[in-house]
């Protein structure tokens, strides 16, 4: 059996959190219910699928929107590549960067290969963010041919959901 293959059982399961799990105090013991199964086997399903590469992650996803974070940017960085992983989890872990990843370049015409994305209150905090990025990897920046850095803001809001099962499919 291909360790991508799910169960009906996991299936269910992940038709049951696809759209998050339930606002109460005991989430696990909810989703325990439902399956008919044990808190103990809900969590260890939980792991196993996290251990498989069906489920990346467990964690809360707020709408930045609603907490006051109406500004977004993803700033964008042409870092030299044998040191791109390196800085790319140092900027990671910038508590003002929701996520980092890298990208191959396609030259000429983008040069850059290291993107984090930034949320705050205002333009100007956008800009505050994206120097402290600057100074962060001024030791690797490299141009190709173009800019070492730019950002890309957001001019609307997108449907932001991941891969989704149908209910009534087998």
């Amino acid at each position: 059996m291909s360790s991508k293959k799910i169960s009906p059982l996991e299936r269910q399961y992940i038709v049951l959190t696809q759209q998050g799990l339930p606002l109460c105090a005991k989430p696990y013991h909810w989703l325990a219910e439902q399956l008919d199964i044990s808190v103990e086997q809900t969590l260890a399903m939980t792991n196993d699928l996290k251990a498989r590469g069906i489920i990346r992650r467990v964690a809360a996803v707020p709408n930045h929107y609603k907490l006051g974070y109406k500004f977004n940017g993803m700033t964008t960085w042409d870092v030299n590549d044998d040191q791109a992983m390196e800085f790319g989890e140092k900027v990671g872990q910038l508590p003002f960067v929701s996520h980092c990843y890298l990208r191959p370049r396609h030259l000429p015409q983008w040069n850059f290969n290291l993107f984090a994305m930034v949320h705050g209150r205002s333009e100007s905090e956008i800009a505050q963010y994206q120097q402290q990025i600057k100074q962060l990897l001024s030791d690797v920046l490299q141009s190709h041919q173009g800019p070492t850095n730019d950002v890309l803001t957001s001019t609307r809001i997108l449907k932001k959901t991941g891969l989704r099962l149908r209910v009534n499919s087998k």
